[in-house]
């Protein structure tokens, strides 16, 4: 992750980095420039956009998923991009809270209606803010096997209407559990 990361954020000064606000580069460029990241930072494959103006003016994938399958990467392929995506929601979050179309005291429920918790007192009182900040009750982890590993075909209504039975006190007792069989 580490390593996405770095290259990402080297490939964005490379490109975007110099004091000339009228800088191209051209897709040839470009290319040259991912290609060089992915053999200096040893990545089987890397997915690029870059996005100008709110239009997209360049998608390309490199290299490959697995280097076992060889199977080559496109625009569409999916990555475990894991917690980074925490950060994404934030920051879309803020930006809506930013331009008054939302507050972090706003309830779940104001703009997800379908929302339910484990009791009605969470679910008629949970916030914007508290999603955020791990405030729900629920135990570390909870509701991630609906979506991870790869391949569950859960929809995000199903998802959501998932909430409403994971059970607090259940899964306070497997996490003793698994705290207990680890040690």
């Amino acid at each position: 992750m580490r390593k996405l990361k770095l290259i990402v954020t080297v490939l964005v000064l490379n490109v975007f980095g110099t004091t000339d606000g009228n800088s191209q580069i051209v897709s040839k460029d470009l290319d040259s420039l991912v290609a060089d990241a992915m053999v200096k930072f040893d990545v089987a494959g890397v997915a690029i956009a870059v996005v100008k103006d709110g239009k997209v003016i360049y998608k390309k994938g490199f290299g490959v998923k697995s280097i076992e399958t060889k199977q080559p990467i496109d625009i569409y392929t999916n990555f475990a991009i894991g917690s980074n995506s925490k950060a994404f929601t934030a920051t879309a979050l803020s930006i809506l809270a930013e331009e008054g179309k939302l507050s972090w005291n706003d309830k779940v429920k104001k703009y997800i209606p379908e929302f339910r918790m484990y009791n009605d007192y969470v679910t008629e009182n949970f916030t914007i803010q508290d999603l955020l900040t791990h405030r729900s009750g629920l135990g570390l982890g909870a509701g991630d096997l609906m979506i991870f590993p790869n391949g569950s075909d859960f929809t995000i209504k199903d998802i959501v209407s998932g909430f409403q039975f994971l059970n607090l006190n259940q899964l306070s007792g497997l996490n003793l559990i698994m705290i207990i069989n680890s040690t």
